[in-house]
């Protein structure tokens, strides 16, 4: 029916969580509480876009890769299932993973454009390179929204920027627990209400493929000494 449930499009946001073991203790039980914490909010930008269906899954790698459930879930519905730390830090194979699920099919051509988070504290240790390849080569793969939240000062950056694949979009950086419930926050909530949304609606962003994404804040950014509060990482 014109205007009914029938018309909206399929939005799936995915969580790639680094689990190895530089990010035991405060690092993954901070992650876990943030995720949580911004769920409600989620919920919210959802349910105030009729034009989109929210898909919610998470992923989590460290000495390989695992979905915490293959199956998206409605985001009204999902419910956060708390990670553990332990390994080493399989990126390129948790990347692989993801490029399978945007695979035609799975995903359909009247979908929205995905919205990847990949969240890390360390360097890969496998073939991150091979596992970017592979996601990039999918269209849904080269058309998803791709943020990255580089935990501590050891996080390898570099990397977090080759997966954004946007010179002007830089990684988030959280170096305590406050500026990481900040930007999973902001992700959570303006960077989808932003892949939910026609462009032209969207102001004060920049461009990632045919996606605005919002201007991040100087105190959700986490760059230039922003990160005051709390223990640091």
């Amino acid at each position: 029916m014109p205007g009914g449930e029938l018309a909206t499009r399929p939005l799936h946001f995915i969580w790639i969580c680094d689990c190895s073991g530089s990010m035991s203790g405060e690092k993954i039980q901070q992650l876990n509480n943030a995720i949580k914490e911004a769920l409600p909010a989620m919920r919210k930008v959802a349910d105030e876009n009729p034009n989109a269906t929210v898909l919610v899954r998470a992923l989590h790698f460290s000495s390989g890769a695992q979905w915490v459930s293959i199956d998206p879930a409605l985001v009204e519905d999902y419910k956060w299932f708390d990670l553990d730390a332990d390994g080493v830090t399989d990126m390129g194979k948790a990347l692989a993973l993801v490029a399978d699920e945007l695979k035609i099919p799975p995903m359909t051509d009247r979908a929205l454009p995905p919205v990847l988070v990949l969240i890390s504290d360390g360097q890969p240790t496998d073939d991150f390179d091979a596992g970017l390849k592979k996601l990039m080569d999918q269209p849904w793969g080269k058309k998803a929204v791709r943020i990255a939240i580089a935990i501590g000062g050891d996080a390898d950056t570099d990397v977090l920027q080759k997966f954004i694949g946007n010179s002007e979009i830089k990684p988030l950086v959280a170096k305590n627990a406050e500026t990481l419930v900040k930007q999973i926050k902001w992700v959570s909530t303006a960077v989808l209400q932003s892949a939910s949304s026609p462009a032209s609606q969207t102001k004060d962003s920049q461009t990632q493929g045919n996606v605005p994404v919002p201007t991040v804040p100087p105190d959700v950014a986490g760059t230039n000494g922003n990160n005051s509060g709390g223990d640091v990482w």
